[in-house]
């Protein structure tokens, strides 16, 4: 993610996080941590034209991950999109050695909840209250990284929102199922490309 992206970034977070989206200064400050060295790693998804239908965030300090936001285009749910996101995240947070990746998901999303025990996340803990103003418990859940070289044996599943799916979404077609594991996509969407994390500048 660069400077330029915040912009569009922010039409998707208000739209997907009316109550508790970020503010563009805070991805300004998370950006500004995006340099060599520094504590944060942010990936875009673009379509072939530029438009950015996702994006994420991972945090590492000393050790541990935490993922910060992961977000996807309420059009591109459903494509392992979000799948895709996760696993640059966790990529990253190895290659960084973390030892642990950390996360929140709404106690009411058990399909997000779900994504994460594919890639191996367990539960370790309630943060009460958590999501405002909605008052929603976090559960929050735990990768062990310590003995992992690759994340490329990961379960895929579907793409997920900021650490969860509001209620609601669904994948493209409303009125089938939730669709196959995987990295799969549309035939009538071309696979967004995920933009590693560059400096900030």
């Amino acid at each position: 993610m660069r400077w330029w992206d915040i912009a569009p970034v922010m039409e998707l977070e208000l739209e997907l996080f009316p109550e508790d989206a970020w503010s563009t200064g805070m991805y300004w400050s998370e950006l500004a941590e995006t340099h060599p060295g520094g504590t944060r790693h942010y990936t875009v998804a673009a379509t072939p034209d530029g438009a950015v239908v996702g994006y994420a965030g991972l945090m590492a300090v000393a050790g541990e991950g935490d993922v910060q936001t992961i977000a996807v285009d309420g059009r591109r749910q459903g494509t392992g999109l979000g799948t895709a996101l996760l696993t640059d995240l966790v990529r990253e947070a190895v290659r960084r050695g973390c030892v642990e990746l950390l996360l929140e998901v709404r106690v009411d999303n058990p399909r997000a909840q779900r994504l994460y025990e594919r890639f191996g996340f367990e539960p370790v803990g309630i943060r009460r209250g958590y999501y405002q103003p909605a008052n929603v418990d976090a559960l929050v859940m735990r990768l062990d990284l310590a003995d992992r070289d690759d994340p490329a044996d990961l379960d895929d599943g579907d793409a997920p929102e900021r650490d969860e799916l509001p209620d609601g979404d669904a994948p493209d077609d409303p009125d089938g199922p939730e669709g196959p594991d995987g990295l799969d996509e549309s035939a009538d969407l071309p696979r967004p490309d995920v933009k590693k994390d560059t400096r900030h500048g």
